[in-house]
């Protein structure tokens, strides 16, 4: 399997975190060509590399920069949110980039708040990862002290860990102190707003992959993964695997061989059942499905499921998967913000309905009715939270009917 480290490269040097290393290992260099290159052009190089989304939804980067405007009057800034809520279960890639390498984040903003225009830059971290926020700030002091943020400021905010607080719509919602409620959509496409500003929403992964892309070229990166999904992710593998962990790897390399390189197999030498390919919300796999799928968007979306944040969780033979949906469920049940009726009430009613047939209090027609209910939840709310759930349900179903009706 060919090695490639594009956000990775300085993960394994000690003190990796410090300007110092950073700096000796090329970090910051990529700014001096922001004197080579005008907003327009670096927004064009990073078209032409087709680097898509990591943090979930895989969309084209260049398509939400271009959104942003150019000509701005002063009284109208614009802004860039860092998205590191990273609140999905299975998912753990960002806060690597975070404690090992916090100035490639750093010199991703600089390099997009250019792009777009923004003099200021805020990072949505979650409540839960206190540690990684005590790095992230050291690092973004070290750079004030450098004199490396002097045309851009970059704030913190920490989260109160919800998880529809990942939605950027939602994130946004408790920047401005209001509770974290996703917004609905607009007719067209336009740009997030954060106090009636023009605001950038990006993961983390992705501005760190910025720099790359901005300093080698385009090509550079298309050199890596698929014509249609270029580059590399970081995947973060965990479950019943021998070397749980976060792994860089191109798009389009073949799951089992990824497993068998970096995670070392199935742990104790089982067998493997199951896999959800990209956190909770992504469509559950089977074994013979996942010998045949390779590591990319359109892979994963031809077989009903999605490579999401790239959280990679890995069940064995003797994993028990209506036990496992009962507890995303639960999860999902928690978590919902309330907002949308669908929602509110049909995240509740399915845990419960999974839960009778752990129960052994169940019937036929639970089956049945978790369907319906995962329909009536599709597509009939404002963010895709419900939709996620009943995709899931849906794929549990499909794909381990008959475990479902042993239960009962």
């Amino acid at each position: 399997m060919r090695e490639c480290k594009i956000v990775s490269r300085k993960f394994d040097l000690k003190n990796s975190f410090t300007l110092t290393v950073s700096q000796a290992h090329g970090g910051y260099k990529t700014l001096k060509k922001l004197k080579e290159y005008s907003p327009v052009e670096i927004i064009h190089i990073i078209k032409d590399a087709n680097l898509r989304g990591k943090g979930g939804g895989g969309a084209p980067v260049a398509g939400k920069w271009e959104l942003m405007p150019q000509d701005q009057e002063h009284d109208k800034p614009s802004f860039l949110a860092v998205n590191c809520d990273e609140s999905e279960p299975g998912t753990f890639k960002d806060r690597q980039i975070i404690s090992k390498d916090p100035h490639l984040l750093i010199e991703g903003i600089l390099i997009t708040c250019y792009a777009i225009g923004a003099k200021h830059a805020y990072i949505y971290i979650r409540g839960e990862y206190h540690q990684y926020q005590k790095i992230l700030q050291a690092a973004i002091d070290e750079a004030y002290e450098a004199g490396l943020l002097d045309a851009c400021d970059i704030t913190i905010h920490r989260g109160a860990g919800a998880y529809i607080c990942g939605e950027k719509s939602a994130l946004l919602e408790s920047m401005e102190g209001k509770r974290g409620h996703p917004r609905l959509k607009p007719k067209q496409k336009e740009p997030e707003w954060y106090f009636g500003h023009p605001t950038l929403v990006n993961n983390v992964e992705t501005i760190s992959t910025v720099p790359f892309i901005v300093e080698n070229g385009a090509d550079a990166y298309r050199a890596y993964g698929t014509e249609q999904s270029p580059g590399t992710l970081l995947f973060a593998m965990s479950g019943h695997v021998e070397k749980p962990g976060v792994y860089e790897a191109e798009f389009g390399t073949s799951m089992m061989e990824y497993i068998n390189h970096y995670g070392g197999g199935i742990k104790n030498g089982k067998r493997l059942k199951a896999l959800i390919p990209g956190g909770v919300s992504c469509g559950v796999l089977t074994a013979e499905e996942v010998e045949n799928l390779t590591l990319d968007y359109e892979a994963l979306r031809s077989i009903g499921s999605s490579l999401g944040t790239g959280g990679m969780i890995i069940m064995d033979e003797d994993t028990c998967m209506v036990s496992v949906l009962k507890n995303i469920l639960e999860f999902y049940h928690e978590e919902s913000c309330g907002q949308c009726t669908p929602c509110r009430e049909g995240t509740g009613w399915v845990d419960k309905l999974v839960g009778k047939i752990l129960d052994k209090r169940g019937s036929k027609e639970d089956i049945d009715k978790l369907l319906e209910v995962a329909d009536t939840m599709n597509g009939k709310t404002i963010c895709v939270f419900a939709p996620s759930v009943s995709k899931v349900i849906v794929s549990f179903i499909e794909r381990f009917r008959d475990e479902f009706e042993e239960a009962l």
